[in-house]
């Protein structure tokens, strides 16, 4: 059945809550790093999901996965053990500084057991008082009323008042302020590597490891949220692997099963060992069907040159939006990011960019209004990053 996409587009407005603002295209089938709509027009998406469908749309690895879980087991309790979820932790662990893990639904829900193990193994080892948790003013953590009251963005917080208790906002990157935050009440700090939503924010390279330190210093847990920028998305396996250090918690989800819904968060042995039968749990999370998916898309990331050709991509399309800035100085303010999550800082609104490169068959999205933010697919090519790049100069172009 083929409606249109002003048919489906007045579908959705009429009978699917209005919490996203869309843009007026009604996709219908992807492959490789192309998406089609509804009427056959294809686009190059450099937004993959909001940085999800890292190995492409379709993966055949991936589909097939599926396939075959589907016809097996689809869904069981977590009350009894299936052995994709098994494989899939196995690799986690082999992979990271991790010793557990535990499998939800998505970041939000990863992020609220974090929290939740955080006070829990606070309370178990130091008594009770011990629940605040330190985050950085411009993060983003999720949705739910938890991870909302996490989050560091006041915009997302209004409507919702009032927040959870026990979260204390500072300055990002500034490591004095996060010294004087700390008191006898702190249990953990909570910090993304790279912040994603609040504009592909970079921090230097000493900070991450000052924020280790002070955690060892007052016995705080480090809880790194990796869910947009884990599982090879910076061109290494983890963010956190750029730094030097190891957190003592870390969230996963977007990328994980390539578009699947799964989230997972990862601890070390003795901080997973305050979380006992009954104290948490989820119906859906480390479903047999993404777990095959997730584990399919550990391993192609772990395979040969992917990382590399990410580290390579990354570089190759961070260089071609330098020297769009050093062309358009008064559009352009500075170039942000690592690997395959980039940001394009400009001087003007963004949102027109995306339109009109919606239009000309880019997938591409802007975020804290002047912040153009680029995740695509991590098997992009250098002939389709300069398709884009091509695009953008003549945005540029036209502007001046």
């Amino acid at each position: 059945m083929d409606a249109g996409k002003k048919d489906w587009m007045s579908l959705s407005d009429r009978y699917i809550m209005h919490t996203y603002g869309r843009s007026p295209v009604t996709l219908v089938e992807g492959k490789g790093c192309r998406v089609f709509d509804s009427d056959g027009k294809m686009y190059l998406d450099f937004v993959a999901g909001i940085a999800v469908c890292s190995l492409g749309h379709a993966h055949p690895e991936v589909a097939e996965a599926v396939r075959r879980q589907a016809q097996k087991l689809v869904h069981v309790s977590n009350l009894y053990y299936t052995v994709p979820q098994i494989e899939l932790a196995e690799l986690l662990i082999e992979h990271s500084f991790a010793d557990q893990v535990f499998f939800c639904n998505s970041g939000a829900e990863a992020n609220e057991a974090a929290i939740k193990l955080a006070r829990k193994y606070s309370r178990d080892r130091f008594g009770e008082g011990r629940y605040e948790i330190i985050c950085l003013q411009g993060s983003f953590h999720g949705r739910t009323l938890a991870t909302l009251s996490a989050t560091g963005q006041e915009k997302f917080h209004k409507g919702f008042e009032p927040l959870v208790d026990g979260f204390r906002h500072v300055p990002a990157g500034d490591l004095g302020a996060m010294k004087q935050a700390i008191t006898a009440k702190t249990c953990a700090i909570l910090m993304e590597p790279i912040q994603g939503e609040g504009g592909v924010v970079l921090f230097s390279p000493d900070y991450l490891p000052a924020v280790r330190k002070l955690c060892d210093a007052h016995g705080l847990l480090l809880i790194l949220d990796e869910v947009q920028v884990g599982m090879g998305r910076t061109g290494t396996l983890f963010a956190y692997e750029h730094y030097g250090i190891k957190p003592d918690m870390m969230t996963l989800a977007k990328a994980l099963a390539n578009g699947l819904p799964l989230g997972a968060f990862l601890a070390r042995e003795e901080v997973a060992g305050s979380f006992t039968p009954g104290t948490h749990a989820s119906t859906f999370g480390g479903n047999p069907v993404v777990c095959a998916a997730a584990t399919v898309v550990l391993k192609t990331l772990l395979e040969g040159n992917f990382l590399s050709h990410c580290r390579e991509m990354g570089g190759y399309f961070k260089q071609g939006l330098e020297d769009l800035t050093a062309r358009y100085p008064s559009l352009i303010k500075e170039v942000r990011g690592l690997g395959l999550i980039l940001g394009l800082g400009l001087k003007v609104d963004g949102a027109d960019f995306v339109t009109n490169l919606l239009d000309k068959g880019f997938l591409i999205n802007c975020t804290q209004g002047n912040i153009l933010r680029f995740t695509p697919p991590l098997i992009v090519t250098r002939t389709e990053i300069d398709l884009l790049l091509g695009a953008l100069d003549e945005e540029c172009r036209k502007r001046l």
